[in-house]
């Protein structure tokens, strides 16, 4: 098939595969090494790294506690918005027994409490392990 604007398109590579007439699959490509002529991946040690060092923004500008107290603090109040949403939608009262106390609290608001006092207990348990490793590394 030839075009009037010259044979801009040779059909003598056609196939109805797709594949060209020239491509011949029978034989393996060559696997090229390191130590071949013919490499196949850059030079390692002619390829810089060019990404910025640890700790620094593209620009430069290393990250500050001001950054991190602030990355802290939008996060914190995206959490807080989430709780206030599950506990508005929980504010169905339950019975919540204590030891020998009875109290009716809303659902969210006994769920969030039992995650406070849990939270104490990690830390509390934190807290004396860490006094511990401290007494320890004063005797060495």
């Amino acid at each position: 098939m030839s075009t009037p604007a010259g044979d801009k398109y040779d059909d003598s590579f056609a196939d109805p595969t797709g594949v060209p007439a020239t491509y011949d699959d029978s034989t393996p490509s060559a696997i090229t090494t390191p130590d071949s002529g013919d490499h196949s991946a850059p030079d390692p040690e002619a390829v810089r790294d060019t990404r910025p060092p640890a700790g620094t923004s593209p620009e430069g500008i290393a990250h500050t506690r001001a950054a991190a107290t602030w990355t802290g603090l939008v996060v914190g109040a995206i959490v807080l918005i989430i709780l206030l949403i599950f506990i508005l939608q929980n504010l169905d009262s339950v019975p919540v027994n204590i030891f020998v106390w009875t109290f009716e609290l809303p659902l969210g608001v006994s769920m969030l409490l039992a995650a406070i006092a849990g939270a104490l207990v990690m830390a509390l348990a934190g807290g004396v392990r860490i006094v511990q490793i401290r007494r320890a590394a004063k005797r060495k």
